[in-house]
């Protein structure tokens, strides 16, 4: 039984105060993924809106409707 709380002690401790210098670090983290994700839909957009496939997405889409008439 001793040996039980021995190795379930650590999981139970409050955590150390050592690492305070990574306060900001999850802020600068979402700061980094908010900009991929506005550069990915800046992409996406610029392939959408782009002249050869929007005339791609435009025939399926006429297909698709005409097949449920």
């Amino acid at each position: 039984m001793r040996s039980v709380l021995a190795r379930l002690r650590p999981m139970f401790r409050r955590p150390s105060r050592c690492h305070d210098d990574d306060v900001g670090m999850a802020t600068a983290e979402y700061a980094v993924g908010l900009v991929v994700a506005a550069t990915f839909g800046l992409v996406l957009y610029k392939i959408v809106t782009g002249g050869q496939i929007s005339s791609l997405l435009a025939n399926i889409v006429k297909r698709a409707l005409s097949v449920l008439t």
